[in-house]
């Protein structure tokens, strides 16, 4: 088994609280660029007026959209603001709060009745994406592999706050399993495996009460630890199967939970991605929850629906869980698919000391590099590729683990980048 430690949660702030919702901002904005750097062209323009769910903006490359999440006037066709600490082109929508859907073509139908072609053809079109931070389109992961044998559901979230997949499973258990069994079906896959922590006793019960129906779903269990929800981790803790890059090179297909969530309510009612559901919580929110909410809305619009800040003298926003997100002096941060939490808390980080070479960071490091080689070696693009810093999975075990309070990660991330 991989390398999972035991780290802080803070979790019991949103985890027996319901999924509230706020479908009804004034503006959004549709960003067109993701954080993987793809861009996407727009082909509405300014005083257009524009469906719920219909295509906006095209990445030409693979053909995959992205919708409004609302109906409304086109404000700004291409239009320049500050989202999770740079400067993006986004589509500024003003919403008229009708929810007009545009029309899609076909019919509902029974959700195992599509084949794999239309299946795959309707996950590219409805703009599904990994839900669970990749922000990778879903159509390409469903196609990687001629013949899969296994379907991981990972509902592990290892992170210490977050709590959107929990919130999902425990409400929609029974829509889950419906979810899972079409793909099954329309997918060929023999067996499908819910990966959840073995201290999730709520959420195994959830599954238990339907689970029965379903003689090709099994419950799976993994360690409660951290970097426990590692795709690498689940396939192994699992199947005992292990991979070099992709798990599709073993026959293996892994979807966050709300990935498949979003999948269910795709074919279910034949609805593009426009919606998602987040974590909002920390120290420095009145009512830390899970709320449902419109891909492209402001965040500070949506924390002010659900009563505010508390006050804090110098707030810190982390956009994703404190070990893989990204700390922010602001909340300017829009809702994206790739967002599954928002962090706030009293900024109390120190300015970081020398490093003293302890080691501590390669001894936590999940796929076992020397992060603070690394780090000392950053500018020298010859021992940095040598010390294959392009196996980093980002967990930020290594900063969490530093006496010295230094943000390794964003050393390791930044030689990456360099070769």
């Amino acid at each position: 088994m991989n390398r999972v430690i035991e780290i802080g949660h803070h979790k019991n702030l949103t985890i027996n609280k319901k999924i509230t919702e706020y479908i009804k901002p004034q503006i959004i904005y549709i960003p067109l660029e993701s954080k993987n750097g793809v861009e996407y062209s727009h082909n509405v323009k300014e005083g257009d007026y524009i469906y719920k769910g219909e295509v906006v903006a095209v990445n030409k490359d693979i053909n995959f959209p992205i919708h409004s999440s609302v109906s409304g006037y086109v404000v700004a066709g291409s239009h320049k603001i500050i989202n999770n600490g740079r400067k993006i082109r986004c589509i500024v929508v003003e919403n008229d709060f009708k929810e007009k859907y545009e029309n899609r073509a076909g019919t509902k139908k029974d959700i195992t009745k599509y084949s794999k072609e239309e299946f795959i053809n309707l996950l590219r079109e409805s703009g599904i994406t990994g839900l669970g931070g990749s922000d990778f389109p879903a159509f390409i992961k469903y196609t990687s592999c001629d013949n899969f044998k296994y379907f991981i559901i990972n509902g592990v979230e290892c992170e210490p706050f977050i709590t959107a997949d929990y919130a999902l499973m425990r409400e929609y258990a029974e829509n889950l399993l419906e979810g899972i069994d079409a793909i099954l079906e329309i997918m060929n896959i023999p067996k499908a495996y819910i990966a959840i922590k073995e201290t999730n006793d709520v959420i195994a019960s959830e599954f238990k009460k339907y689970i029965g129906t379903y003689p090709n779903i099994s419950l799976s269990f993994v360690s409660d630890g951290y970097p426990a929800g590692w795709e690498k981790n689940i396939v192994s803790e699992v199947l005992n199967i292990t991979y070099d890059k992709y798990p599709s090179e073993k026959g293996v297909l892994v979807s966050n939970v709300s990935t498949v969530y979003a999948i269910y309510d795709m074919l279910k009612n034949n609805r593009p991605l426009t919606e998602r559901v987040i974590t909002i919580t920390g120290s420095g929110i009145k009512k830390p929850q899970n709320v449902r909410v419109k891909i492209g809305a402001l965040m500070s619009e949506i924390i002010e629906h659900i009563d505010g800040y508390k006050d804090l003298k110098n707030p810190l926003f982390i956009a994703g869980g404190p070990m893989m997100g990204k700390s922010l002096p602001t909340d300017d941060l829009l809702v994206t698919k790739d967002l599954n939490c928002v962090i706030v808390m009293e900024n109390k980080l120190s300015y970081p000391n020398v490093c003293i070479s302890c080691g501590k960071c390669a001894s936590v490091c999940p796929v076992k590099l020397l992060p603070v080689l690394i780090m000392k070696n950053i500018k020298d693009d010859k021992k940095l590729k040598d010390l294959d810093p392009k196996r980093c999975i980002e967990c930020g075990l290594c900063s969490y683990i530093c006496p010295s309070k230094i943000e390794v990660r964003e050393f390791v991330k930044e030689a990456k980048e360099r070769v």
